[in-house]
């Protein structure tokens, strides 16, 4: 695959001109852009061929707009199969990077740093019966990844994505993504009966509400499910969002009897922590 050369043009804007790519650096093309609310969008880029990584992981990604570009960690949303690289984003007004990227169309160019990473991954747990994924806002992105994985069955009888909200617009990327897998002509009949979607909001009204720590620790969302409450015998878990809802997830599973693992030493459950701080 070709990438493309994105070199300074001496007529272009400030904000528009585009700077020699750092080494290290792929320069992908946006093939695909939708935004879901005024606060948050995805966007797809081509992969190049010689890049790896497992679902789950993330990467630095920046826009060729200045002679030292601004790189952040972005969760690859896309699984590892997949021929292109889909990202899930908030859009922040004066943010380094989001203020700008925002604004990208199908034709631009996005920078990616070579090299994946992350918590998120299969590798990190012990074998188990039931997956929980724990996701709020755009913390979605690598479960986005690993629900669309079919390793994730093989290794999981039960799969289960929590996704809470503030709005019920904001669950729009969770619930078409959700929607979209039972028709996957790859692994539509491998989710059927095994993948659960429990999206709450925490502000505007919708079916479910609440905040996922809360119906935990009140035994609500185990309830919902029909299923006992976290056993370490049998559930394993991961979880990406706010620093809040990681640490009160972390002590919740600690409580009852999970430990948590990483790349070095599986254990019951992991935790992102690249996007908060």
């Amino acid at each position: 695959m070709q990438h493309q050369d994105a070199t300074a043009r001496a007529d272009a804007p400030e904000e528009a001109r585009e700077f020699p790519i750092p080494p290290g650096v792929f320069a992908e093309t946006v093939v695909w852009v939708k935004h879901y609310t005024d606060s948050l969008f995805a966007f797809r880029i081509t992969r190049p061929q010689s890049f790896r990584f497992r679902s789950g992981e993330f990467v630095m990604i920046g826009l060729p707009n200045a002679a030292k570009p601004v790189f952040r960690a972005y969760s690859i949303a896309s699984p590892a199969w997949d021929d292109e690289l889909e990202f899930y984003s908030i859009k922040v007004p004066d943010g380094p990077l989001t203020q700008h990227l925002q604004k990208i169309r199908p034709g631009d160019t996005v920078l990616m740093r070579q090299k994946p990473t992350g918590t998120l991954v299969l590798d990190a747990l012990k074998p188990g019966k039931r997956l929980y994924m724990v996701a709020t806002g755009t913390g979605i992105a690598p479960f986005a990844s690993l629900i669309r994985d079919p390793e994730t069955y093989e290794k999981f009888e039960e799969v289960v994505l929590t996704n809470t909200c503030r709005d019920v617009a904001d669950l729009a990327y969770g619930d078409e993504l959700v929607e979209a897998l039972t028709n996957d002509p790859l692994i539509g009949e491998l989710v059927a009966g095994r993948l659960t979607y429990y999206a709450t909001t925490t502000r505007q009204d919708h079916p479910r509400m609440g905040r996922i720590t809360s119906l935990i620790e009140s035994g609500k969302l185990f309830s919902d499910l029909g299923v006992a409450p976290f056993d370490p015998a049998t559930d394993r878990g991961m979880i990406c969002g706010s620093m809040a809802m990681l640490n009160d997830v972390k002590a919740l599973m600690e409580k009852a009897g999970l430990e948590e693992g990483s790349n070095s030493r599986p254990a019951d459950f992991v935790v992102e922590r690249a996007f908060v701080g």
